[in-house]
């Protein structure tokens, strides 16, 4: 049976309906499943992707481990999927305003202190590292440096691009009003739309904006919460089912070409495929399922680190490889590096929870007081006496 999900108006009042988001039963698991796609994606980093801080390869460091943990660099996948899902979940019955304050607070101040921090370690620690410029951790404070073709301060930051324009389109579908007719057109009409593009060699721009070959993973999450909030019905699993089949068509390829470039390992086409219909399953398992009645809290602070562990991870984890390999075991070094990066999403974390609600607040509020019609005073018509006709001065 489904979980019962309160459908909130657009006129409902803002008060009303947090009240009513708050009710709904959280998905503790959901909570879990971020944090394992995010610890998968900190392995492959350490253990598989090539790099030089082992003074080896990483696949020759961890040969067995390496073999498995290349498999994980499908992390990002998975996220988009959870972030379809979630990112709807939140957004129906809310209005714009909501909607922007709560992703803008949600993304940036942890993102902002991840760039300086990085920043910092590659600049004056560690320059060795990587070879960045000022100029290129400034423009990568807007999230934007995709779009100015700047390098990323951190190769991780590449899903966030692919995020924020996730997001623009909800904001664009908040704005419409979001309906159940409505999201399964548009999830049946906008990746097959992608895909299109994407075959035809179509202009980059309308790529941009159809977000390529990561649209089924965001439209597979969307439509997984509405078999969740309304029930099994075929239009939704059927159009699953074709968001599935594009991102097949489109990862395992993707994948087989990236693995070989970027690892010592040559990847198997069928666990790539495995592990894409996995990223679909896994979000199914914990939303349609018994799953769904977890009630584990501990997993909350690991869905919470999950984000601060994403972005802090790679560059520093890879600095404490890089002073400890030449001295200590490998394992001792690979606990070490995820130890530090562990502690440093933390200390992001404690900064995060307390600068985000603040923020997500004064946006809401400002974004109200531009929408709020302006007061035009009311016209005084001056009284003419009868027979006397007015005439404008000489």
């Amino acid at each position: 049976m489904a979980r019962v999900v309160t459908v909130l108006s657009p006129a409902v009042p803002e008060s009303a309906a947090a009240t009513s988001a708050r009710s709904r039963p959280r998905l503790y698991a959901l909570d879990g499943l971020r944090f394992l796609a995010a610890a998968g994606v900190v392995l492959y980093h350490f253990t598989a992707r090539w790099s030089q801080v082992w003074g080896d390869e990483p696949g020759h460091v961890f040969p067995g481990l390496g073999h498995v943990s290349m498999y994980f660099s499908l992390g990002p996948e998975l996220f988009f999927v959870i972030s379809g899902f979630v990112i709807l979940m939140t957004a129906w019955g809310r209005d714009v305003p909501h909607v922007v304050a709560s992703r803008v607070a949600r993304l940036y101040p942890g993102y902002w202190i991840a760039v300086i921090a990085t920043s910092v370690l590659l600049l004056w620690i560690w320059p060795g590292g990587k070879d960045i410029t000022v100029t290129e951790a400034l423009v990568n404070l807007t999230m934007l440096q995709s779009l100015f073709e700047v390098r990323h301060v951190d190769g991780v930051y590449w899903t966030l691009w692919v995020e924020l324009r996730f997001y623009l389109l909800m904001i664009a579908l908040v704005a419409w009003g979001i309906t159940r007719r409505r999201l399964l057109w548009f999830c049946a009409l906008w990746p097959v739309a992608a895909q299109v593009v994407l075959e035809l060699g179509g202009p980059n721009a309308v790529a941009t904006v159809l977000l390529d070959k990561y649209a089924p993973y965001f439209a597979g999450g969307m439509l997984l919460y509405l078999l969740d909030r309304d029930g099994h019905a075929k239009a939704p699993w059927l159009l699953l089912a074709l968001n599935v089949a594009l991102a097949l068509r489109n990862n395992v390829p993707w994948q087989m070409h990236a693995l070989t470039a970027n690892t010592v390992f040559t990847p198997n086409p069928w666990v790539l495929g495995l592990a894409t219909v996995g990223c679909f399953a896994a979000v199914a398992l914990v939303a349609l399922t018994r799953v769904q009645h977890l009630r584990w809290s501990w997993l909350v602070p690991l869905g919470a680190l999950t984000y601060p562990l994403y972005l802090i991870h790679e560059y520093w984890g890879w600095w404490a490889i890089a002073q400890l390999a030449p001295h200590a075991n490998r394992w001792v070094v690979l606990a070490a590096a995820i130890g530090l990066a562990l502690a440093l999403a933390w200390g992001l974390y404690q900064v995060e929870k307390r600068v985000g609600p603040p923020m997500r607040r004064s946006i809401d509020a400002g974004l109200r007081r531009l929408r709020r019609p302006v007061e035009v005073p009311e016209r005084r018509t001056a009284l003419v006496p009868r027979g006397v006709t007015s005439r404008p001065a000489a």
